[in-house]
């Protein structure tokens, strides 16, 4: 099979694209990080790079053709970024010190209304990722799109992504259309997931109640963060997280607004008799079983907060590129004050207990 790169020329994608808004990005959070936290960040080029991605997202030419619209409607700025080319997350990675990127689709998924439209977008993407692991190895891990909300559909990606693909892992939204990952509809896709001790990965989504609230704000600028507090508290309070205890469930930019307001969800969630049921260990518990990446929430705020729910052995490192740029969290990562060992803890060694086949 011919690689990605020589996929694209032949395709006709714009393998070299105007970088405009991504330059005017990536300038931006450089002048926010700069100093010793911007220095840090980048790699030296007499290191080999050590770091794990577990947010790094792929674009690949055939979904970029059927999804265009829906993506430029989540983020109207982002025009460039659909002319990502693999060869481009390789430079950046080369450049800031990432050894692997866990790929995955990006909101909005797979899902556009049609369930043999969503399979065929699911196993296309999944076959993409799995042949840029092939042609780089060692820089990319897959981590597989399934059709949710179609449920029958998504169990047979499973069976194809780890038996025939041999995928690290699921990617998964918070929600999709009015149901969120605690819903019972997912149960089966889950009991296989957990049957399996598979890590699932959450990026976030706007659901349809809330898309667009407030006129002029998008919604990644609120509502992806309360949508994946809302998968949190979906999978907790449905006693998900207590049910399948065999898998790893992975939340992006720190678990979003979870940490502001994490003593009240587990004080509501203890008061109900009925939901504190089922949760044999407590909220509190299940809740210090999630791990979070840092993708652009690195500030005492987000990070800090998360950091005294989870433990610094709970944190992943995660980027968002190519919709953002590694400059937006690096040096705000390389700023926390993290000792070395909790430091390579973060960039890498809590990334290799959830993703073992790395070591080798």
């Amino acid at each position: 099979m011919a690689s990605l790169d020589n996929t694209c020329r032949l395709s006709g994608c714009a393998c070299h694209p105007s970088r405009r808004g991504f330059i005017a990005l990536a300038a931006s959070a450089m002048a926010a990080g700069a100093g010793a936290g911007a220095a840090q960040a980048e790699a030296s080029s007499q290191n080999a790079p050590t770091r794990i991605d577990v947010h790094h997202h792929i674009l690949p030419p055939q979904y970029v053709a059927v999804a265009r619209d829906r993506l430029l409607s989540f983020a109207p700025n982002y025009a460039s970024v659909l002319n990502w080319t693999p060869a481009q997350s390789i430079e950046q990675m080369d450049r800031f010190g990432v050894r692997t990127a866990m790929t995955s689709l990006s909101n909005p998924g797979t899902w556009f209304g049609k369930a043999d439209e969503a399979r065929a977008l699911a196993r296309m993407s999944n076959e993409y990722a799995a042949q840029m692991a092939r042609d780089y190895p060692g820089r990319f891990g897959v981590l597989a799109a399934l059709s949710l909300p179609d449920v029958e559909g998504s169990l047979a990606e499973i069976a194809y992504a780890y038996d025939v693909l041999k995928a690290d892992g699921v990617a998964m939204l918070t929600s999709y259309g009015d149901k969120w990952p605690g819903d019972e509809a997912f149960a089966p896709v889950f009991e296989e997931l957990n049957r399996r001790g598979a890590t699932v990965y959450f990026h976030p989504t706007a659901a349809d109640c809330c898309s667009a609230l407030i006129k002029d704000v998008p919604a990644p600028a609120v509502e992806y963060m309360f949508d994946t507090t809302r998968a949190i508290t979906s999978l907790l309070f449905s006693g998900a997280l207590s049910r399948w205890r065999n898998m790893n469930f992975i939340f992006s930019h720190a678990g979003g607004a979870t940490a502001p307001i994490v003593e009240r969800i587990i004080r509501l969630a203890s008061i109900d008799k009925a939901v504190l049921a089922r949760m044999p260990e407590g909220p509190a518990a299940d809740l210090k079983r999630l791990y979070f990446d840092t993708a652009t929430s690195t500030s005492p705020e987000n990070l800090g907060a998360i950091m005294k729910l989870s433990g610094p052995d709970k944190i992943l490192l995660g980027t968002d590129y190519p919709f953002l740029p590694m400059q937006a969290t690096l040096p705000g990562l390389a700023k926390m004050g993290f000792d070395a060992q909790t430091m390579q803890a973060i960039e890498r060694e809590n990334a290799l207990r959830l993703f073992p086949r790395l070591r080798k």
